[in-house]
């Protein structure tokens, strides 16, 4: 038969062996845990060096554009010099090239416009109406027109263009 001691030995290898198993239960969870942990600190090492390596190439970048900024920057310096040695030979030419002090200058010049103006007009007014006339289609300008309205050369067509009678809805009679 047991005795208390049988039964407080037994009951004693009992706790123990469930405690070793509770240990070896918790070891095994910390020894997966400390695997995941090595390859997330791996995973995060090699993401560290393509963002090192990321970073450097975007700092080779700015450094281009701040290089390819700088050149820019120096040919519009080169520009302005440039362009104020050119200033200052064009105001010691100014006086030589004649200013027009008693008004003739400006009134020809008003008078060469007007002219030049007019002529421009008429111009695209007589191509225009030789344009309109040499467009239409036999059968139509005879279906439209009266033979007495029609333009013979040498004569002024009735046919005006709506822009410069300025009248909607195209050409009018």
């Amino acid at each position: 038969m047991l005795t208390a001691v049988w039964v407080a030995v037994v009951a004693a290898a009992a706790a123990f062996v469930i405690g070793v198993a509770v240990a070896i239960y918790v070891m095994l969870k910390a020894a997966r845990l400390m695997t995941e942990s090595s390859a997330a600190m791996a995973s995060l090492r090699e993401r560290e060096d393509l963002l090192i390596e990321r970073a450097s190439t975007a700092i080779d970048r700015v450094g281009e554009q701040i290089a390819m900024t700088e050149t820019i920057t120096a040919s519009m310096d080169d520009v302005t010099a440039g362009m104020a040695d050119l200033r200052g030979r064009m105001t010691a030419l100014a006086p030589a090239a004649g200013t027009g002090t008693d008004g003739s200058h400006g009134a020809l010049t008003w008078g060469a416009a007007l002219v030049y103006g007019l002529a421009r007009a008429l111009g695209l007014r007589w191509a225009a109406q030789f344009r309109f006339v040499a467009r239409r289609e036999p059968a139509a300008q005879e279906a439209t027109a009266a033979p007495a309205r029609r333009a013979r050369p040498g004569q002024v067509n009735e046919q005006r263009r709506a822009a410069l009678t300025g009248r909607r809805g195209g050409v009018s009679r």
